[in-house]
């Protein structure tokens, strides 16, 4: 484990880790003081609804993914790295700006078009730092980086939402709000200044500016390509099932728990440091070897807990004293209430064993021409789940009638038969990668 670390010694890690770090910290300190502004402010303001204006919100972010990742993709392959990321960089303090603006004088649409904005800057970032690590880092370094870059953002998403819901509560919170995501991206620009100089992987490539057609041919040539085809599917099902998992997160805390806001920012952060210590071991566990061997670890832990979250919850009789929600430490008091944190922790640790092998695979095997553009079909996809997610909850819960434990219980049994599905799919088609993995062209 120690080696992992040693990581952080090398600029050429170091300045892209921090970079993205500070990239999907100030994302979700935008994003989540934004919902949280909306929520209790803007709502009544705009006498719209909360899931109206939070779910567009999400809509927004998530839109750039689909229009754009082809795109950025290209460009990725087209252009040197660390002068890109410069450029992003900048274009994330712009985009900061414009927020500022939106938060002081509460300009609502203002506040959209940014998150629009920052969906489009995460979307062009995506693939220039995951085509960046099998650049940058040696084969034996790969897994290492992968799962200090998963814990780095796992940790930044949840260290976001916290500092977020902090802002939101201080005096004059809109000019916190501001001051703070101006700051983050700066560092991150900064930080970005530190990244080594990585040659174009294919200079010569001419741009294809249709959105549309590029998106499509990208899609059509992943498809070309099996097994990268079915770690993509991988991927994106940890998305869908994270989103599942942790979008429900304030209504499972309120509505089953009984509890305040510190039970939600305690289960995310359960959630977050397992998967971050899964992440970490991958290195240990596959002695640096780009390697699948976790992966049906991984597939079995994320049905077993949530499956037993299920039952976990079902011996649960949380009895509130009257209209007071329960703290943190009021729970731990609750018989039952350990068995619950422990199935989530290990969500989170079943998670990390399972996205990391499949994300230094996805990197490993692609060609190295057009390694940027698997990483955006990669995001593409990612998008399309994370939306089916959102879909599946709806009918899960409002068309279905069933309840959240119930939402648990069969999205665990889903993993079951597709995670089964994936890993054979992979097994059968991981020889040809491997032959395709020398493809330069």
């Amino acid at each position: 484990m120690a080696n992992q670390f040693q990581l952080f010694k090398r600029r050429r890690f170091s300045a892209m880790f921090f970079t993205q770090f500070l990239g999907a910290f100030n994302d979700n300190i935008f994003k989540q003081a934004l919902i949280l502004v909306l929520t209790y402010t803007a709502a009544s303001q705009l006498g719209a609804e909360v899931s109206i204006l939070n779910n567009l919100a999400a809509m927004l972010f998530i839109l750039p993914y689909f229009l754009f990742s082809a795109l950025a993709g290209q460009i990725a392959d087209k252009f040197e790295k660390s002068k890109l990321t410069r450029l992003v960089k900048i274009l994330e303090i712009v985009i900061m700006t414009v927020a500022a603006i939106g938060f002081v004088f509460e300009w609502y649409v203002l506040l959209f078009v940014a998150l629009f904005l920052m969906g489009t800057h995460s979307t062009f970032f995506g693939p220039i730092k995951y085509a960046y690590l099998p650049q940058a880092m040696q084969e034996d370094e790969l897994v290492g980086a992968n799962g200090l870059f998963q814990m780095g953002t796992s940790l930044a998403i949840l260290l976001g939402m916290i500092i977020a819901g902090v802002l939101t509560q201080l005096p004059q919170s809109l000019y916190w709000i501001s001051a703070t995501v101006l700051l983050v991206s700066s560092l991150g620009y900064l930080a970005a200044r530190g990244i080594p100089h990585m040659p174009a992987m294919q200079p010569k490539l001419n741009i294809n500016w249709n959105i549309f057609t590029t998106s499509l041919s990208t899609v059509r040539y992943l498809y070309s390509l099996p097994f990268l085809f079915f770690i993509i599917l991988g991927n994106s099902w940890f998305w869908f099932y994270g989103a599942t998992f942790l979008t429900q997160t304030p209504e499972f805390s309120k509505v089953i728990l009984q509890g305040d806001e510190s039970v939600v920012i305690f289960l995310l952060t359960l959630f977050s440091v397992g998967v971050s210590i899964g992440s970490l071991l991958c290195k240990r566990l596959t002695k640096n070897e780009v390697s699948l061997r976790l992966l049906p670890f991984g597939i079995a832990g994320l049905s077993i807990f949530a499956i037993d979250l299920y039952f976990s919850l079902s011996g649960l009789n949380i009895q509130p004293a009257g209209d007071t929600l329960l703290t943190i430490g009021d729970l731990f008091g609750v018989p039952g209430t350990w068995r619950v944190f422990v199935d989530l922790f290990f969500l989170g640790f079943s998670g990390g064993l399972y996205i990391v092998p499949l994300y230094a695979s996805m990197q490993a095997y692609a060609p190295k021409s057009h390694r940027a553009r698997i990483v955006g079909a990669n995001n593409i996809f990612n998008a399309i789940f994370m939306v089916g997610s959102a879909i599946f909850a709806i009918v899960v819960l409002n068309s279905l009638q069933l309840t959240l434990p119930q939402l648990f219980l069969v999205t665990g049994i889903l993993n079951i038969g597709y995670g089964t599905f994936l890993y054979l799919k992979l097994k059968k088609h991981q020889q040809q990668a491997v032959i395709q993995n020398h493809d330069e062209g």
